[in-house]
């Protein structure tokens, strides 16, 4: 069956969050007293459910704790932090091109809707998306195969027809819990070994080979 529905991360996949995820992360920190080193590395931070890496930040188990930082990194986060962020090259004219073609867009980020929405309104890729999901911020639906079976669910979508679109191996793991494949951004925030062992069907440098490489695929599928 030819792809009609293309599912699409958002950090370090559409924009780059690194200023305002980091930022946000050293701020709550410091606010529980446990200060992170400058050249303390964040980066792997992007991507996985944010109280988890919290909970792996502040080396605790403690479920109280791990919520009062997360509390701490959305008061400084959802004022500032949302918005201390870049849309990576060829973003919008690609999704623009997309639309234009038929295809269904639809954001499926880790992040909290709330924030998700605000983002891409405020850098006009809203307009291109027939609709945006993420988590809730009681922490629902922040596991990617979570949030995909929702997506599915709520938009009447078959699987066989969608492709799913991110930078990290939790994408990959959780549209393959569904039967989806992912085509993988290399520019993000996964690194060359994550994506080799998580093993998306194609990795892209440029967000706009996503155009001829979801073409291909799908001349590939009416030839098989």
């Amino acid at each position: 069956m030819t792809i009609k529905n293309i599912l699409i991360d958002l950090d370090g996949t559409l924009t780059d969050p690194k200023a305002g995820i980091h930022g946000s992360i050293r701020f709550a920190l410091e606010q529980l007293g446990q200060p992170l080193a400058d050249e303390f590395d964040l980066d792997w931070t992007i991507g996985p459910p944010l109280k988890a890496s919290l909970a792996k930040l502040l080396n605790t188990q403690d479920d109280a704790l791990a919520e009062q930082a997360l509390a701490a990194y959305r008061e400084r986060f959802s004022v500032i932090g949302l918005f201390e962020n870049k849309v990576y090259p060829t973003v919008a004219e690609t999704l623009q091109q997309l639309q234009a073609q038929g295809y269904g867009l639809f954001l499926a980020t880790a992040k909290p809707t709330i924030y998700a929405k605000q983002i891409l309104v405020h850098f006009n890729l809203d307009q291109y998306f027939t609709e945006m999901y993420g988590s809730e911020l009681t922490g629902e639906r922040t596991n990617k195969a979570d949030l995909i079976a929702y997506i599915l669910e709520k938009e009447q979508l078959d699987a066989q027809q969608c492709i799913m679109v991110g930078d990290r191996q939790y994408d990959v793991i959780g549209a393959r819990a569904h039967g989806i494949e992912t085509i993988a951004v290399n520019y993000g925030y996964g690194t060359v070994e994550e994506l080799a062992q998580a093993q998306p069907i194609v990795q892209i440098s440029q967000f706009n080979e996503l155009i001829e490489c979801v073409d291909q695929l799908n001349a590939e599928r009416k030839v098989s």
